[in-house]
């Protein structure tokens, strides 16, 4: 299920999450219907960058020490060490913006996201997931009290806030839950089948809880910016059926990665190099001028799956880490090194030496 460096299942659920995002940019999706296996592509609209930004806490519990937290020097270093990811992502993000396609970019709440979750990494995995049930029932009423009283940004600064924390696609003060969830997750011992048996239950459990519960308060009181489980609602009916959607993704890909090997392996490639191709998928979208969504039919996205599919793939076998994988590794390691203690000892070798 592990490799010496990475968790193939968490590379195969964010290889997921990101080819999802591919359908959501430029897929042609019918609103989802359980009776109709035609519209079952629809299950990527939302749910997929929800994946992704769960994975990203994740990401973040793997960074910070796994089921141990690093703590001291240690711990200030993985700190800074995310913020220099978090500033990098920031403006890769904002240069995917700057190329004009219609796509709603993830990235600059997605860095936004990394410097929120550093006051939480001594939580537990319990407070880690009781704030982040509480964010998801009280910010969507919060967001739905105080959407009158925004108005018009008075500047282009408080606009951007605005919109990275409380009105855009991935509001971040909502987003943050998931998170939570996902640095929850990746504190649990992620080499042990029960965990991965308990996040798939609880993942289908809370999907049923949510979307159903939405539903039903849809049907009695009628739609509603909180009773819907329409994507990217922000509804807390919508937030809890979304994540218990991507923690069965995650518990899915984890037990699967068990016994399942070679045939995952284009998946985790894309998922162990996700910035690269999801910064590549943009420009591609950029460049070739393709309507989002698309207009005709999902050829194109199945274009986009087998590229992304293929191309990483080659890349991992021959190369190894994504190009802006390596750019955020390098950039952020040399960022957080300690100090050489030559630098914090005013003498020269020679007088060490000597004292010595």
């Amino acid at each position: 299920m592990t490799s010496r460096t990475r968790i193939v299942g968490i590379d195969v659920a964010r290889g997921l999450a990101v080819l999802g995002m591919f359908g959501a940019h430029i897929g042609v999706l019918t609103p989802f219907d359980w009776l109709e296996p035609a519209t079952w592509t629809d299950v990527v609209s939302g749910r997929s960058s929800i994946l992704f930004a769960t994975l990203a806490g994740v990401s973040i519990a793997i960074v910070s020490g796994r089921m141990t937290v690093v703590t001291g020097a240690e711990l200030t270093r993985v700190r800074l060490r995310l913020v220099v990811r978090a500033f990098l992502v920031f403006v890769i993000g904002g240069l995917l913006i700057a190329l004009g396609t219609n796509v709603a970019v993830i990235l600059p709440v997605y860095a936004v996201l990394f410097v929120m979750a550093l006051p939480f990494l001594r939580m537990s995995p319990p407070a880690l997931f009781l704030m982040a049930v509480a964010v998801a029932v009280v910010v969507p009423l919060f967001l739905e009290a105080i959407a009158p009283a925004l108005g018009d940004p008075p500047n282009e600064v408080i606009a951007l806030l605005v919109d990275l924390f409380l009105n855009g696609s991935y509001p971040a003060l909502l987003w943050i839950a998931f998170v939570l969830v996902g640095l929850g997750v990746g504190r649990l011992d992620l080499a042990a089948r029960s965990v991965h048996v308990g996040l798939l239950g609880l993942g289908a459990a809370l999907t049923v809880i949510g979307y159903g519960a939405g539903e039903f308060a849809a049907s009695r009181s009628g739609p509603s910016s909180i009773a819907t489980t329409e994507p990217h609602s922000g509804s807390p009916f919508e937030v809890i059926g979304s994540l218990g959607f991507a923690l069965a993704v995650v518990g899915l890909c984890l037990l699967a990665s068990r016994v399942i090997h070679r045939p995952l392996y284009p998946l985790a490639a894309v998922g162990s190099m996700a910035l690269t191709v999801y910064t590549v998928h943009i420009v591609a979208i950029a460049v070739i001028g393709a309507s989002v969504p698309g207009e005709d039919d999902n050829v194109l996205w199945l274009v986009f799956v087998v590229v992304a599919l293929v191309a990483a793939s080659l890349w991992k076998f021959f190369i190894g880490k994504g190009p802006l994988e390596w750019l955020l590794t390098a950039a952020s390691r040399s960022a957080a090194r300690p100090p050489r203690a030559d630098r914090l000892d005013p003498a020269t070798p020679q007088q060490r030496n000597q004292e010595s």
